[in-house]
């Protein structure tokens, strides 16, 4: 997968002999300053670090990029580089990335976590009045592509607009592509992952998982569409919302009211007059107030086919089975009956293992014929390892705070830290800033692998200390006024 990023980066960096990389912050201290001298061609390399800015591109046709695809651990690098829209330089500009100027696809955000966004107070381009959307990325009359990003605890529920939604990212009035990401624990009173609205996008192999839609403005209703909410289709689009091997987990719709889409499509919503393309996608242990995990509302129409939908959708090649996940991420077990079971058309083939013939490349399984879900066609890679630290729910969640011992240890070069953060009050919010620290036995910081707002959840991290030398290090959990170390030791 690394040569196959590098490979892309490469042709996208020298498009034109003229084009430049300007560096961040080596070159440039923030992000915006770089885009700002930016000029079309360009690319924006952005070193490890968290950048507290609103990043805006301009019109500008350029690579805005982390140094993921120069990394033998690409996962690590996106964690890493981390946007987080927490402290606007204006109150009603709140997203982490914003898009909005006419970009087209040659305009490419890649391998970023964007986090802490709380969205703009946005003018909807048909007329419908001003909404809290896009708290990760919000696009507007633009196609650009976004891709390999952790998009993740943004919440654009806010006082002051007519609604919020998008809280992971919104679209609108484009044909973007949304490529290979994770959009986790994002919040709105619509579209708790992705808002759709009146564009063509491409959203294909990401993972949309346990993003919310509440009433969380008191008096307000809400429109639906946990994971996703695709509000009418752009008119003369050929093919409007196509949405192809995703997997749509754990997200959840309640409320009401909102022209009868309130409380519906815990795990994807077509409202207004929507069409939805959806193919080759797992839709599963999502949880609405009312109807089916997948629904509609005021005229508009999913096609569904060769898709996993818990509680079934009429359509040819669906099927209704536990998708058989991994017991910590959402790729696929062996025997899990999502392998092999996508669209028969070559086009959608799993792309093949070159020392294999006839067998399909990881992250997908079995042979060739596409594998339903996020890891299956050929556009599957290995998304950023964070899905080990997807919260669990339900009987996940903890009853109190614990860091347990890293496991393998002694180790090389890599280990897995498992840590607990328990329900308090049911809010999210209530649990706050999260760090997981990694010191030498003099006190001196050598890692940080955690530093962010989290939920209740369980959580795994893995570390790759290749770079570190052998010896005793304390590693350090703090998530309010809960503290605990533990040691671990790196062997060569």
């Amino acid at each position: 997968m690394k040569i196959l990023l590098l490979l892309t980066a490469v042709l996208v960096c020298f498009t034109t002999s003229s084009a430049r990389i300007l560096h961040v912050p080596a070159n440039y201290t923030t992000i915006q300053s770089a885009i700002n001298a930016s000029v079309n061609g360009d690319t924006v390399l952005v070193a490890p670090g968290t950048y507290q800015e609103n990043v805006i591109f301009r019109g500008k046709r350029i690579v805005l990029t982390s140094r993921f695809y120069l990394d033998a651990n690409p996962s690590s690098i996106i964690q890493s580089t981390i946007i987080d829209g927490s402290n606007p330089s204006h109150p009603d500009s709140g997203s982490c990335v914003r898009i909005a100027n006419g970009e087209d696809s040659t305009t490419i955000l890649q391998g970023f976590t964007l986090t802490r966004g709380y969205g703009t107070l946005w003018q909807d381009e048909n007329g419908a009045g001003r909404y809290w959307e896009g708290g990760g990325v919000l696009i507007a009359l633009s196609s650009p592509t976004v891709r390999h990003n952790i998009i993740r605890n943004n919440d654009v529920n806010r006082t002051g607009g007519q609604s919020t939604g998008g809280g992971g990212i919104r679209l609108g009035d484009g044909s973007p592509y949304i490529l290979n990401n994770i959009i986790i624990n994002n919040a709105g009173m619509y579209g708790g992952g992705i808002v759709s609205n009146y564009a063509s996008p491409t959203i294909r192999n990401n993972i949309v998982a346990y993003n919310v839609v509440s009433p969380a403005v008191a008096g307000r209703p809400t429109y639906g569409g946990g994971g996703m909410w695709v509000n009418g289709s752009r008119p003369g689009a050929t093919f409007p919302n196509r949405i192809e091997n995703n997997t749509i987990v754990g997200n959840s719709a309640t409320g009401s009211g909102g022209s009868g889409a309130g409380g519906k499509g815990g795990g994807m919503l077509a409202a207004f007059s929507a069409t939805i393309n959806s193919r080759n996608n797992i839709v599963w242990g999502n949880t609405q107030t009312t109807g089916g995990q997948l629904n509609i509302a005021s005229g508009s129409s999913v096609i569904a086919t060769y898709s996993d939908v818990e509680g079934g959708y009429a359509g040819s090649g669906n099927i209704n089975v536990t998708p058989n996940f991994a017991p910590t991420s959402f790729y696929l077990q062996t025997g899990s009956q999502c392998i092999d079971a996508g669209d028969t058309t070559a086009a959608f083939n799993d792309l093949p293992d070159l020392t294999n013939p006839g067998v399909a490349r990881w992250p997908s399984l079995g042979g060739l014929r596409n594998d339903i879900g996020a890891y299956g066609g050929p556009g599957a890679v290995v998304i950023a390892t964070i899905l080990t630290s997807a919260p669990a729910r339900g009987d996940g969640i903890a009853a109190e705070f614990s860091l347990e011992q890293n496991y393998p240890n002694p180790f090389n070069p890599s280990t897995s830290i498992t840590y607990y953060l328990p329900e308090v009050g049911g809010r999210k919010s209530e649990v706050g800033y999260v760090t997981l620290k990694v010191f030498d036995m003099l006190g001196r910081e050598v890692a940080t692998l955690v530093n962010e707002v989290e939920e209740p959840g369980t959580y795994t991290v893995q570390w790759n200390a290749s770079s570190i030398a052998s010896g005793v290090y304390l590693y350090q959990l703090s998530a309010g006024e809960f503290v605990q170390t533990r040691k671990l030791m790196v062997v060569r």
